[in-house]
């Protein structure tokens, strides 16, 4: 089975080769909302696993392990809940300016870009009601997407987003196996569920660090988590509608149905750093990439493990790590937001834990 070693060069999504990521928000004069885009390499399988009660997505049943089309162009996450999804026109846009897509007639340029899109509910929390990203956010964002060390916290589709009474934010992590895979997730946190340990103020996901990742991270004082727990709950906002959204890369080849296994485990990732998570109204989402660069375990040699055995086996290791790398990057997501609006970040609520981190 696939085991951790170390984190990636940039401990991000982009550590998956080919894999680029853009942000485009809006902040100030009634507006904290935005939108993340995720390119892939062209040939990227992709699968997804929606559990939340309340899902605003466009284009994920195309990932269903029935359906015709397999591979997946970008990915989009944004802000607006259901209003946001208008976003994905403006990613197609950007895709088939570059030709790429589905292909549907026989001139060139004639394709339909497969962009699965999910909303995270953001309306008029710290902005007007009916300021929410619409196709520019989308163009802007694919435009904007670059393989370079991922920019996270209050920035894209975390712009405006919760986690549980704190700040969220986008957050990413990355990890490479023993198999010499690469795994990487972005995550969009915008949780009713808390994020931290109330009795402690420690971060759920924080346990499972890689290395010295959150080394720094401190326990908090019992003066802040007294302060943190007297304060009335829902005070930051109200809305009971909430969405965490991730997105897992890896860099060998899968087929759509192991894309959908690689998904759900990246919901075992949410539960481990989210509690409670996959509510009634929430609208969990996760979509899985493979881009196909390697075969999984195609270096190793497995003595007795017959062919189908010997991937059961490293499978199940991928999609192990895979969780972990989720809860991370929810981690990240957390310590790196800023406080906006009316929600406070992790770091100002509990200043005594604050550190450097990865």
């Amino acid at each position: 089975m696939a085991t951790t070693v170390r984190v990636g060069g940039h401990n991000d999504l982009t550590d998956v080769a080919g894999v680029a990521v853009g942000h485009h928000q809006r902040t100030g004069r009634g507006w904290l909302t935005g939108t993340t885009v995720v390119v892939p390499p062209p040939g990227t399988t992709g699968g997804v696993d929606v559990r939340g009660g309340g899902p605003a997505t466009r284009d994920t049943d195309a990932l269903a392990p029935t359906t015709m089309v397999s591979q997946v162009d970008a990915v989009c996450f944004t802000g607006g809940s259901a209003y946001g999804l208008d976003v994905a026109g403006g990613v197609m846009a950007w895709l088939e300016e570059r030709g790429r897509g589905f292909p549907v007639g026989d001139a060139a340029g004639q394709v339909v870009p497969i962009v699965p899109t999910a909303a995270v509910f953001d309306l008029g929390v710290g902005g007007r009601f009916a300021n929410r990203p619409d196709a520019s956010f989308g163009h802007r964002a694919a435009a904007a997407a670059r393989d370079r060390r991922v920019r996270q916290g209050t920035v894209g589709a975390g712009t405006g987003t919760r986690g549980g009474s704190l700040k969220g934010g986008v957050g990413s992590a990355s990890a490479v196996t023993a198999d010499g895979v690469t795994i990487g997730a972005l995550v969009v946190v915008n949780a009713a569920g808390s994020v931290l340990d109330d009795r402690t103020g420690e971060l759920w996901g924080a346990r499972l660090g890689l290395g010295d990742e959150f080394a720094s991270l401190q326990t908090p004082t019992r003066a802040e988590v007294a302060a943190f727990a007297a304060a009335p709950a829902g005070s930051t906002t109200a809305v009971p509608f909430n969405t965490t959204l991730a997105v897992i890369a890896t860099d060998v080849s899968l087929t759509k149905p192991e894309c959908v296994r690689l998904a759900g485990a990246g919901h075992d990732g949410l539960a481990r750093a989210i509690s409670p998570v996959h509510g009634y109204t929430d609208g969990d989402v996760v979509i899985a990439l493979a881009t196909g660069g390697a075969e999984l375990g195609g270096h190793l040699d497995h003595g007795h493990l017959r062919p189908a055995g010997m991937r059961f086996a490293l499978l199940g290791g991928l999609f192990a790590v895979a969780a972990d790398v989720v809860s991370r990057a929810i981690v990240h997501a957390v310590l790196h937001a800023t406080s906006a609006g009316p929600l406070t970040s992790y770091t100002d609520r509990f200043p005594s834990a604050h550190g450097s981190t990865r």
